[in-house]
């Protein structure tokens, strides 16, 4: 079935725009493919990108389409839309704080090219490989909805069939991940990142001078409908956008997405050292809040400029496909090709960026291990093959997406996903960092804990009645996840079938 909205047959200039970035994207990837030479490289880059570049690509990677439409339609929302997204930023810069003080050393105490790799050292390939399963599933399925709301605007700009879109946008990106590998994925998100933000910016300024009185106009009736409001002080659990949810929910969220999630954590192993890891890491919060404040105020204004009478839209419309409609109505030809190639530059950072780290979780945490000794070249040519894979199980998760066609906003769908495992992950690493000794039975016994007990707030939430919104699902995960194998720790020890062995890299190994 075909999502309802509208269709739009692009202009042939917007549409050349648009067909040349693709293919100058496609030729990056070609590009670097002469310096793949081993895995360092296709990885991590040979662990010598500047910081400046790192703090980009982290922007680039955690703004997709879903930040690009789908915030916009959280402020645009007619019924209780505002700014209070934006509560997450403070979350957001709180966690990444402590992310470079307590987690992000410890990826520097060796030639890591996978997170999942630390937990090797302080617990055992179990643990490790537990962790990663969960980082490919939920960055799979995730990205996977990213991919779908990509193919989504495809479809409304040109007509075409959405499983077409969604399969021409995600081979597009697969051919030049898999050409280029980590360079090319850094440098692609460098022009993308210029691009997207360029793109924004002039959609956001032509907006404004189509707002009667402009910007005096927007905020009369912006503030008349109580869409800049960016603060709740409620105590509701069950809304995602509160300031508690934003402090508590958004640093647990951070710490998990930014300190235990693959995709992550290989951007700070391609920096040259911790110093700029960490530069890179912190500066990326300010970015990314500022790129916040910036789309829900894109959705404020559209929703003024619709409410002005002067742009009026048809009943139904999902309010991640307004922004959409607006770039194909009001924007000027040659403008509305820059920015639909800004949405999809946003969308392929991301997904380049999760086929590469999910290939690079495989092959370090699973293919390694099982197969050690192999030469540079063939591991490399497991990699490409590896990327081809998560690609086409991306494509495929969007394609059951567009099936399925929930009227839920994807923004919340792909967060909520995201934080069913990763905070469960983190409480593995915050496991690893605290004194007292914690076992890997125990440690994996915690986590099977914290995944029920997220999954007793999830389901129901998909089924329409919520215990607690998205934004606790990581803080419930961790916390559970630590406290249940702290308590399940001594219980181990005092079996008396409970010893300790080691696995082959001299790691404590599971306990029988």
């Amino acid at each position: 079935m075909e999502t309802p909205g509208f269709l739009y047959s692009l202009n042939v200039i917007d549409l050349g725009i648009i067909i040349v970035y693709l293919t100058l994207t496609t030729l990056l990837g070609a590009w670097f493919r002469k310096n793949q030479n081993d895995i360092q490289t296709y990885f991590v880059g040979g662990r010598e990108v500047s910081w400046f570049l790192v703090l980009v690509s982290i922007v680039a990677t955690e703004t997709s389409t879903v930040t690009f439409l789908s915030v916009p339609g959280l402020a645009f929302n007619p019924a209780n839309g505002n700014l209070t997204f934006i509560q997450l930023s403070i979350g957001y810069m709180i966690g990444r704080v402590l992310i470079a003080l307590v987690l992000l050393p410890g990826y520097f105490q060796g030639q890591y090219i996978s997170a999942y790799e630390r937990l090797r050292k302080k617990f055992d390939s179990r643990v490790q490989r537990s962790a990663s399963f969960l980082f490919m599933l939920t960055r799979t399925i995730a990205d996977g909805l990213r991919l779908f709301l990509t193919g989504l605007l495809l479809q409304q700009f040109t007509g075409w069939n959405l499983g077409f879109s969604i399969i021409l946008m995600g081979v597009v990106t697969l051919v030049y991940t898999y050409l280029g590998g980590m360079q090319a994925v850094l440098w692609t998100d460098f022009i993308q990142f210029v691009i997207y933000f360029a793109g924004a910016l002039v959609a956001g300024i032509i907006l404004l001078s189509l707002i009667p009185d402009g910007w005096n106009g927007f905020l009369a009736v912006a503030n008349y409908s109580n869409k800049l409001q960016w603060m709740d002080l409620s105590f509701d659990l069950k809304k995602p956008y509160t300031i508690w949810a934003g402090v508590i929910g958004g640093t647990f969220f951070t710490m998990a997405s930014h300190g235990a999630d693959q995709i992550m954590v290989q951007r700070y192993l391609c920096a040259r050292n911790l110093n700029h890891a960490r530069i890179a890491l912190v500066a990326s919060g300010l970015v990314v809040s500022l790129q916040f404040l910036l789309f829900l105020l894109i959705g404020a204004g559209l929703f003024v400029l619709a409410n002005s009478g002067s742009w009026p839209l048809p009943d139904g419309i999902r309010n991640d496909q307004v922004f959409g409609r607006f770039i194909v109505e009001k924007l000027p030809v040659g403008v509305i090709g820059l920015v639909i190639a800004a949405v999809l530059a946003a969308a392929m950072s991301t997904l380049s960026s999760s086929l590469n780290s999910s290939a690079s979780a495989a092959v370090a945490d699973f293919y390694k291990p099982i197969r050690p000794g192999l030469s540079d070249h063939e591991y490399l040519s497991v990699s490409r093959f590896l990327t081809i894979l998560f690609g086409f199980a991306q494509i495929s998760v969007a394609l059951m997406a567009w099936q399925i066609d929930s009227a839920r906003s994807v923004v919340d769908q792909v967060l909520s996903v995201a934080g069913l495992t990763t905070g469960m992950v983190l409480g593995l690493f915050i496991l690893g960092t605290i004194n007292k000794r914690v076992s890997s039975s125990a440690a994996l016994a915690g986590m099977l804990i914290g995944f029920l007990a997220v999954m007793a707030v999830y389901i129901p939430a998909a089924r329409g009645s919520t215990i607690v919104a998205w934004p606790f699902y990581a803080p419930v995960g961790t916390l559970v996840t630590v406290f249940a194998a702290m308590l399940i720790n001594p219980i181990l020890k005092s079996s008396p079938t409970h010893q300790e062995t080691r696995d082959s890299s001299g790691s404590p190994g599971h306990r029988t």
